[in-house]
């Protein structure tokens, strides 16, 4: 018989997502300056003590993945799958145009790179959490080869 001190024990888990949607990078020196999409990938992981209550329906688990995955469904996916993502102040974004070919534009007070889209999903999923569980890491894979992270004990 295994007997495991789940009481105190503080464990990480990661949920990842994958998301595909566009964006422009206004007064950009490159390609990335036009209309051009991607398929993200997005992972969290979270810090929380595995419960340790017998009669509890989620016994032995730090958090759900089911309620992890819910809360980036809610606040990222479907928010942003599928759509265009533009600064606000850009001059793509005061094109009037666009609504004409896209219901789905999102407009961010910020230039809307890996990094800055990367700290909005953060700001999002946090609030979402319950108190015992902490956000630790957060990455946005914008491509095969390039993502960014956020760590909670950078901030």
């Amino acid at each position: 018989m295994i007997n495991s001190k789940t009481n105190s024990t503080n464990i990480r888990v990661t949920k990842k997502f994958t998301l595909d949607f566009a964006h422009a990078l206004d007064g950009y020196d490159g390609l990335c300056k036009n209309i051009h999409g991607h398929t993200y990938h997005f992972s969290v992981t979270l810090l929380g003590p595995i419960r340790n209550d017998e009669g509890h329906s989620k016994n032995g688990f730090v958090i759900d993945f089911k309620d992890v995955k819910a809360i980036v469904k809610t606040e990222i996916i479907d928010v942003f799958d599928h759509s265009l993502v533009l600064n606000e102040m850009s001059d793509i974004a005061k094109n009037a145009v666009l609504t004409d070919f896209s219901e789905r534009i999102i407009y961010t007070s910020f230039q809307p790179t890996c990094e800055n889209l990367l700290v909005h999903f953060v700001d999002l999923v946090i609030p979402k959490l319950p108190v015992e569980i902490k956000l630790i890491t957060a990455r946005l894979d914008e491509t095969p080869s390039s993502y960014a992270e956020w760590f909670l004990a950078d901030q």
